[in-house]
């Protein structure tokens, strides 16, 4: 698990807690965001339906300058850069691009009050004294749909008019907008505004117009939300952009935007937790969506069995991140909330980089799997034939160094060689497997207790075989029958490193060697190791050196086992590719 942090650490993906590398691998459901995550938080005005008047446009810049916390920074030499909230910069960009310079606007509006923009109400607001209008003024920027129900009046040509002649006009504009996937912003104010809290129904605002803001979709999201779905993981996106923008953004990256799997988060707040939990299965888009209703939804999830996976930046997204099974945060631009309440940080704030840890997660687990299944094969071998050592006539079939050598390459080498196969290509191309399932399953069992009876039998026989030449291999001292049962035992476990290492990969274990450097380096100090002990070892080890023709018979003899898999993975995937079910193929798919 620790090598798979540091390998996934170079693929932007920085693991925060260990239990995460092997949970996300299990990830049913990923519930993202979408700004940043799948789009690439590059965000431009495209267009603006505001007053172009004069004076219109002096209030607009105000608006804009004034209700904002972003800055622009200008290095000589180099493109403006933006500090601050990405869709406040893009604002500040537009007016910039109009030759209006935010700064002094911005110094000249005397703020008494501002309320910065949340989830809940929507909506950001400053108040204080306007040069423009020479009085004071509220300022409000945010989602157009709840600015205009706190509107009364709108600016036209003619100048402030009742809104209600042009709502639907304006709806319908919105609406196009929308539809296009762009995000719209609504500006608004109020001459001489009550002073005190920021009343969230109060209506007596002038519309000013909104403005498009263009956040493209990453090129490579689209196929990473195919590459979800076909490894049977739902994809989620839950959003506080508007329902027609965030279902253009799903129809773009290949969702169901159908209206049965689209909801608002009033819409769901509103159904009981049995309808909201059902809704939540097939669901889709969660537009309009405030904290509460994110972190609902993967609560409502995870009581229906789903490992959920979420993504999230701000302060409002810690309590869903830290109840999620996985919480992955934005490295770039999440805040040290979000950071905090995450189990994984994603280095480049890419949903590419989800999927690369759910491949890492699941081939970690299975290196995990392989390693067992290895370990296990040893165990009940070794443990078999000192058992059954005294009835075949060998009171000490393995000395204590011998059986300590066995334990070093069990332990630690089959660890090492294992931990650092790569995920294969294959493994996104399955379901996820059930959190709570059994690590050693049952096809990994019958290849275990199969391997280890094929082994104690070998090995047993092997005894026979000595014993019938007069090389008896219980004799007192360093005996070379001894030492031929020995060897022979080790190299058993070799070739069977060699077999544990095709688990869950299907094809050849000697596929991709040549790309697992690691693991040849160490079968090799393994081989190296077991001919070291048995030519040097001597009394140490109870061992005597072995001809060059000893070697030779041994190492042909026992990769036997190595054939015999070769032979049998080899039978299974052509039984597979001509569209048989064989029951061996069904009991034990990988090995």
């Amino acid at each position: 698990l620790a090598y798979g942090m540091r390998k996934m650490a170079a693929t932007n993906t920085l693991v925060r807690r260990l239990h995460a590398v092997e949970t996300v691998g299990a990830t049913t459901v990923i519930c993202t965001d979408k700004t940043g995550t799948l789009t690439t938080n590059e965000m431009r005005v495209t267009a603006a339906r505001l007053p172009t008047d004069a004076a219109g446009m002096w209030l607009v810049a105000e608006a804009v300058s004034a209700n904002s916390t972003a800055n622009l920074s200008r290095i000589p030499g180099e493109p403006i850069g933006t500090v601050g909230n990405p869709t406040e910069a893009a604002l500040l960009l537009w007016l910039d691009g109009k030759g209006i310079d935010y700064a002094p606007i911005r110094s000249g509006f005397r703020v008494s009050q501002q309320w910065t923009f949340t989830t809940e109400r929507k909506l950001m607001a400053t108040r204080g004294d306007s040069p423009v209008l020479g009085g004071p003024v509220l300022h409000v920027k945010g989602a157009p749909e709840v600015i205009l129900d706190r509107c009364s009046r709108v600016v036209t040509e003619g100048g402030a008019e009742p809104i209600s002649c042009h709502l639907a006009e304006i709806r319908s504009e919105l609406a196009e907008a929308q539809s296009r996937g762009q995000r719209t912003l609504g500006l608004a104010y109020q001459e001489a505004p009550p002073v005190g809290e920021l009343d969230a129904s109060a209506v007596g605002l002038t519309w000013l117009g909104f403005v498009t803001v263009d956040d493209p979709i990453r090129t490579d999201v689209p196929e990473a939300i195919a590459v979800c779905r076909a490894a049977g993981i739902q994809v989620k996106i839950v959003t506080g952009d508007s329902p027609g923008t965030a279902a253009e953004v799903a129809r773009q990256v290949g969702l169901d935007v159908s209206a049965e799997r689209h909801l608002t988060g009033p819409e769901f707040a509103k159904l009981s937790d049995s309808d909201a939990g059902d809704a939540a299965i097939g669901l889709t888009v969660l537009s309009r969506a405030r904290p509460a209703d994110k972190l609902r939804l993967v609560s409502l999830l995870k009581k229906r069995g789903e490992v959920v996976a979420v993504t999230g930046d701000g302060v409002n997204d810690g309590p869903a991140l830290n109840y999620a099974d996985v919480g992955l945060a934005m490295a770039k631009t999440g805040t040290a909330v979000a950071k905090e309440a995450s189990d994984v940080l994603l280095l480049d704030d890419s949903f590419a980089s989800i999927v690369t840890a759910v491949r890492w997660g699941r081939g970690l687990y299975e290196n995990v799997q392989r390693f067992l299944l290895f370990q296990l094969t040893i165990n009940v071998a070794a443990l078999g034939l000192v058992f059954l050592g005294p009835f075949v006539g060998v009171k000490l079939t393995l000395t204590v160094m011998q059986m300590l050598w066995v334990n070093l390459i069990m332990d630690t080498f089959a660890a090492l060689a294992l931990a650092t196969e790569p995920p294969h290509a294959n493994v996104l191309a399955r379901s996820p497997r059930k959190a709570g399932a059994f690590i050693v399953t049952g096809p990994m069992s019958v290849v275990l207790f199969s391997s280890a009876a094929l082994f104690l039998a070998g090995s047993i026989v092997f005894v026979f075989v000595l014993k019938s030449a007069g090389l008896d291999p219980d004799a007192d001292g360093p005996t070379r029958g001894g030492t031929l049962l020995f060897t022979a035992f080790v190299l058993l476990q070799f070739w069977n490193l060699f077999n544990s290492r095709a688990w869950g990969r299907g094809g050849s274990a000697l596929g991709g060697l040549g790309a697992n450097p690691w693991f040849l380096g160490i079968a090799a100090a393994v081989l190296g190791g077991q001919v070291l002990i048995v030519q040097f070892g001597g009394a140490v080890f109870r061992t005597v050196p072995l001809s060059l023709a000893d070697w030779v018979r041994l190492i042909g003899l026992t990769a036997l086992v190595l054939v015999v898999g070769e032979a049998v993975r080899f039978t299974i995937g052509l039984r597979r590719r001509n569209g048989a079910s064989p029951s061996l193929s069904s009991s034990v798919p990988a090995n």
